[in-house]
């Protein structure tokens, strides 16, 4: 029996508006982004919006949701004065900053889609999504990590990119054909801008517009552009909000990547819709975030299980996180202690795990206030209001309580379309709209998922996803191997880490081992690098000579020995 969700389960019921065509009030209609944006400035104008910088205290930025409004507004200008129009794409490429939630704001204020670039991408990755997507324009910074990210664009198929926006430093490197601008002179040409030319850019957005596409990976090995919409994204985080009951004054540390769903929508935008103050951090490190947590009281940290045992095991941590009252977690095995220290030792108020994926606009399934510590780490919870969740066997025939099958969902969060890949679409979206996630996990009687295992074979690198797929093809370009396979073995402080197993053309070694890794740090983001290599003389085969990774994990489990250790 399929589950289709019910009730948010929360005490006091529904607070935002945003899963209506109308507030409260019937004053305004609140189902795209510029209108949240609205709706924020009126609802929490005085109040702290985002704090940034505090790394930095002659840099702090601290705006009220006014002066966000503000800034987003003359943002939106700038980006009509360089030529963005509705529909057109703008990739991101920048850590977590005010610059970056200005930017986008900015962006889908005219009508303009966001695309999310990963900061660890290597030039050629960025490439091909900034190709895929078609993207005009390009917001990014120097010097982030190190990395000179227009320099690595350089000799790169751009398509039709033809400005780069600095969003902080200055291009010393560009592309053939791309000019760059500095984002104060991108401001500065917007106040030329006309007040009628942005009010009508902006009512113009309709909600069942193009507000994004985030780009994942699949079997394939082909990253794959998901479209959302503004009244999607809207409505699915206005749920989330809701269930975990994020609050008005309520203080967030954003660890989580805006260059993915949960740092974006259920970071940025969730934070718009509830009044909380954003503090957006740029890299985890376990000593500036528990600083943060002190010093700024923060209130609610959601993040993959490996960033709270990283706090857990530091210096006094329930002095650390004792302002806490809101964790959210998820996107790899969560240990059943790691619940109960938080809220038995810690004293967090609310723990909750949840599970969702970017074709399902970030959130498909979650737990619940009052769930037992066991129900919260052993699952994922049940799905959210009007949104059906089946259990699947091969012959999509739904499965009985208890056994494991695919997990299928049909609701108004599965993803318009891939972008400009109408046959991924079709293969993913079946004939009864359904979207088939490629998960394994069995559903209980009260109809909470636990997540056992992936088809696609998919693994999580301290919260990031790594695709063997995609890792695979392009370890296939190294002239010394002949076959690889990628499997995510079990990591104590990641949770998960990639294992390579190579097929050599020749005699192996461990310097070959060692030049094969040295290759995939080169041309691959670094969580996406395996850590262990281990030479193979086959890979294990079934019958239709698909590798049976299985097999390898079982290997590796046994206790082999890799030749090369990261």
């Amino acid at each position: 029996m399929s589950i289709v969700g019910g009730d948010l389960d929360v005490a006091g019921g529904a607070r935002f508006p945003f899963g209506s065509e109308e507030d409260p009030r019937g004053d305004r209609k609140f189902l795209t982004l510029p209108g949240l944006v609205d709706y924020a400035v009126r609802e929490y104008g005085q109040d702290i919006a985002v704090v940034d910088g505090l790394d930095d205290p002659d840099h702090t930025a601290r705006l009220t949701f006014a002066e966000l409004g503000d800034a987003v507004a003359e943002a939106a200008r700038g980006f009509i004065a360089l030529g963005v129009e509705r529909g057109d794409r703008v990739a991101l490429w920048a850590p977590n900053c005010v610059e970056w939630i200005v930017a986008a704001l900015g962006i889908t204020s005219v009508g303009g889609v966001v695309v999310t670039l990963n900061t660890r991408f290597k030039g050629s990755e960025a490439a091909y999504i900034i190709m895929n997507a078609q993207a005009k324009v390009l917001c990014t910074v120097e010097g982030f990590l190190g990395a000179n990210y227009p320099a690595q664009l350089v000799g790169q198929d751009l398509g039709p990119l033809s400005t780069i926006v600095m969003l902080k430093g200055t291009a010393t490197e560009l592309p053939t054909g791309v000019t760059s601008v500095t984002w104060h002179d991108v401001l500065a040409s917007g106040a030329g801008v006309d007040d009628a030319v942005l009010v009508a850019a902006r009512a113009a957005v309709q909600p069942s517009d193009m507000a994004d596409i985030i780009f994942t990976s699949g079997t394939t090995g082909k990253p794959k552009g998901v479209v959302t919409s503004h009244a999607q994204t809207l409505r699915t985080f206005a749920t989330w909000a809701n269930i975990v009951g994020l609050r008005h004054g309520d203080r967030y540390l954003i660890v989580n990547p805006f260059f993915h769903t949960f740092g974006y929508k259920s970071g940025l935008l969730a934070s718009l819709m509830s009044g909380a103050t954003m503090y957006p951090v740029a890299v985890f490190d376990v000593a500036l975030v528990s600083r943060y947590l002190v010093q700024e009281r923060i209130s609610v940290l959601p993040g993959p299980p490996t960033l709270f045992q990283s706090l857990l095991s530091g210096e006094n941590p329930k002095t650390t996180m004792a302002s806490l009252r809101l964790v959210v977690t998820g996107a790899a095995l969560v240990p059943v202690e790691l619940v109960t220290e938080l809220q038995g030792g810690i004293g967090v108020e609310t723990v909750l795990t949840a599970y969702g994926l970017t074709e399902s606009t970030g959130v498909v399934t979650m737990c619940r206030q009052g769930d037992a510590p066991e129900v919260i780490a052993k699952t994922s919870g049940r799905a959210i209001p009007d949104v059906e969740v089946r259990i699947v066997g091969k012959d999509n025939v739904e499965l009985p309580r208890g056994e494991a099958g695919e997990v299928v969902l049909r609701g108004y969060n599965v993803l318009l379309e891939y972008f400009a890949n109408p046959a991924a679409t079709q293969e993913t979206i079946d004939a009864e709209g359904f979207l088939h996630t490629g998960d394994i996990a069995v559903m209980d009687e009260a109809g909470n998922i636990n997540i056992t295992d992936r088809l696609k074979d998919m693994y999580v690198v301290g919260g990031f996803n790594a695709y063997p797929a995609e890792i695979e093809a392009t370890l296939r370009q190294h002239e010394g191997i002949a076959q690889v396979a990628v499997i995510g073995v079990p990591d104590t402080r990641m949770g998960e880490v990639g294992c390579v197993y190579v097929v050599a053309v020749s005699t192996p070694s461990e310097e070959l081992g060692r030049e094969i890794l040295g290759y995939a740090s080169v041309n691959l983001a670094n969580y996406k690098v395996p850590r262990y290599l281990v030479f193979i003389d086959a890979l294990p085969l079934n019958a239709s000579g698909k590798v049976l990774k299985r097999e390898l994990r079982d290997q590796f489990a046994a206790g082999t020995d890799p030749v090369v250790t990261k």
